[in-house]
């Protein structure tokens, strides 16, 4: 057997070979070749060795772009088997099989509701399978919008519409009196029941059908942030978040504004420090930005970047957001608010019309904001 190679020397000499300008592939070529497979947590391991010698934070910061390829190479590997434990088919189905014994265990007890028996335990399955949102979500923001990129739309415009049919037969089922409840119930397991087949028997094909190794490898990296409902995620979801949380922009640019001078790294920070959520929309009604402080209110994942703002909402309100961009683009809106309870908490969600200096329409910002605590302050807290 050879010697052991020394990475920590190795991964110095690629740290200043990037110092010199040497391209992100021809690094990771490098390291692949002369250190061979390690896991992310031995690198990150070495570069905290390599802090402790001395080396600058911001030289090490180099190589968490070379980081990212090395895991994405892996990830891709992996993506080519949709029956591989960390492909996100696979994921979808392992928390159908979660949902599907949940249901059959709340419709099982349906004959019980008809005698006036059994409906504490109904509405606890029923309380517990609201987590199923989740696992919708994570279809809506993350795999319609590649599905989209491949020119197929119809679980957008289609499916979400029924994602929202079962979010209201949840809310109903669950506000119902026991007269009303046993209907309730039913309706919304047999939903359920239905979404399962219909992910399995047409969407999860269809996708394997017209999605890339690449493609799934991007959702499986966005998934790992939203999380899981009734599974614990494969090792490799922990890998994704270390890499997302280390890797950190090589870019050195400087943005000039009107009032001040800003790093690309210092305006991002004060961007996700803001205790709101933002999202860009362009002129064109296409999402280009958007904010990821530490709590957001909604999902947003960065495969929304390029979709049309239409794209990214239910069928049933998308007249309602025509109507507000239609207002902002002729002049005769610069602001719309909501407010709505969510989960026990109120949320705040504004949109305002960006505009030039000359009144040309830019586009426009939605700011979202959990606004529970402030509405309990009272008197004041100075600073002195």
């Amino acid at each position: 057997m050879g010697a052991a190679p020394d990475r920590k020397r190795i991964l110095k000499e690629i740290l200043a070979q990037l110092h010199k300008g040497l391209p992100l592939e021809e690094a990771k070529a490098r390291f692949e070749r002369e250190v061979g497979k390690v896991t992310s947590h031995e690198i990150f391991e070495l570069e905290q060795s390599l802090l402790e010698d001395g080396v600058p934070a911001e030289e090490i910061k180099k190589f968490c772009n070379v980081h990212a390829l090395l895991f994405q190479k892996d990830l891709e590997k992996s993506m080519a088997d949709p029956d591989s434990p960390s492909h996100p088919v696979a994921l979808f189905k392992a928390e159908n099989a979660e949902i599907k014994r949940r249901v059959d265990s709340a419709m099982g007890l349906l004959p019980a509701l008809k005698e006036g028996e059994g409906g504490d335990w109904v509405r606890n399955i029923i309380e517990e399978l609201r987590a199923v949102l989740k696992h919708y979500e994570r279809k809506e923001q993350l795999l319609f919008p590649y599905l989209e990129k491949a020119g197929f739309y119809g679980p957008s415009k289609v499916m979400w519409g029924k994602h929202d049919e079962v979010r209201g037969l949840f809310k109903t089922a669950l506000a119902a009196g026991p007269a009303e409840f046993p209907a309730a119930a039913a309706a919304l397991l047999e939903e359920l029941a239905g979404m399962i087949f219909k992910e399995e028997s047409i969407l999860f094909p269809t996708s394997l059908e017209k999605l890339k190794p690449a493609d799934w490898a991007e959702i499986f990296r966005e998934s790992a942030q939203a999380g899981y409902v009734f599974i614990e995620p494969p090792e490799a979801v922990a890998e994704a978040l270390d890499v997302a949380r280390n890797t950190a922009s090589l870019s050195g640019a400087v943005v000039n504004l009107p009032s001040g001078n800003l790093s690309l790294g210092d305006l991002t920070a004060l961007l996700n420090a803001l205790p709101v959520d933002l999202t860009f929309v362009d002129a064109d009604d296409t999402v280009r930005y958007f904010s990821e402080g530490r709590d957001r209110v909604f999902l947003r994942a960065r495969s929304i970047i390029g979709r049309k703002v239409q794209n990214c909402h239910p069928p049933q309100s998308l007249g309602a957001v025509e109507k507000i961009l239609n207002g902002f683009r002729d002049g005769s809106k610069n602001s719309e608010e909501f407010w709505i309870n969510m989960k026990g908490r109120v949320i705040h969600i504004r949109y305002f019309a960006l505009r030039s200096p000359e009144g040309k329409y830019l586009g426009s910002l939605e700011v979202t904001q959990d606004i529970t605590a402030i509405q309990k302050i009272k008197g004041e807290k100075r600073l002195a």
